[in-house]
């Protein structure tokens, strides 16, 4: 998994900017503030969940007055959909930074993919928050799967008219990767709760080379389609 290289997120930007028709902070102790905001409203919602979440635990968990709040947000549906853009934001740079200097499309998947875990298991409130946007705020959950495939289908596109990969939909493969890569993330990361320095890549290493191994077959080689895999595909018939 990766996104477009050409993505404009930047790598030495930590946060996302603020959302579009709200004010960036003036001052670098207001940047630092609404960071300080930002991180503390993702640790009281993954710990606790939107509804039982509040201004007051988030200002208190952040260390700053309740006033201060309202200067970087309208309230808390607001300061939810910019954690979920933050998340958005620090998950794809991790990405398109891992995936830049890849010199091929599978070598782009294998370091993408490993960035994609590794963030995770230093951030599984990723997890828990994305499923709480299904309910919370559906336009937010919506944009943050949008801007992962978008970039991610024009890659494998390039990738095919290169003939780097097989002659697939590259709008289905990024979905399909990326269902893959965020169940198995699920999986091993979220329920598991392994410690981020554990495995090199996130997961254990026989399942991350496993992942590996069917995504190679399934973008296959320079001009095959999905009909030439399948044909190639052993098949047992019965008796």
């Amino acid at each position: 998994m990766t996104t477009d290289p050409t993505d404009p997120t930047d790598p030495t930007d930590p946060t996302a900017p603020p959302a579009p028709g709200r004010p960036a902070p003036r001052t670098a102790r207001g940047a630092r503030t609404r960071s300080r905001l930002l991180q503390a409203a993702e640790d009281v919602f993954a710990e606790v969940g939107y509804p039982d979440a509040s201004i007051v635990r988030i200002t208190e968990e952040a260390g700053v007055a309740l006033g201060t709040f309202y200067v970087h947000f309208a309230g808390k549906k607001e300061v939810f959909d910019e954690v979920v853009r933050d998340l958005n934001h620090r998950v794809r740079t991790a990405m398109t930074a891992a995936t830049a200097d890849a010199p091929s499309r599978l070598e782009a998947e294998r370091a993408g993919f490993s960035a994609f875990f590794r963030f995770t298991a230093q951030h599984p409130a990723l997890y828990r928050i994305i499923r709480q946007a299904e309910f919370v705020s559906p336009e937010a959950m919506k944009d943050h799967y949008t801007s992962i495939l978008t970039g991610y289908e024009q890659a494998l596109t390039r990738a095919k008219d290169e003939g780097q990969i097989a002659g697939l939909d590259p709008t289905v493969a990024a979905w399909v990767l990326m269902g893959a890569g965020e169940l198995i993330g699920m999986r091993w990361v979220l329920w598991e709760q392994q410690a981020p320095a554990a495995y090199p890549d996130g997961i254990p290493p026989a399942v991350f080379e496993g992942l590996m191994d069917i995504i190679a077959r399934l973008l296959g080689g320079p001009g095959e389609t999905a009909t030439d895999l399948a044909d190639a595909t052993p098949r047992s018939h019965p008796s």
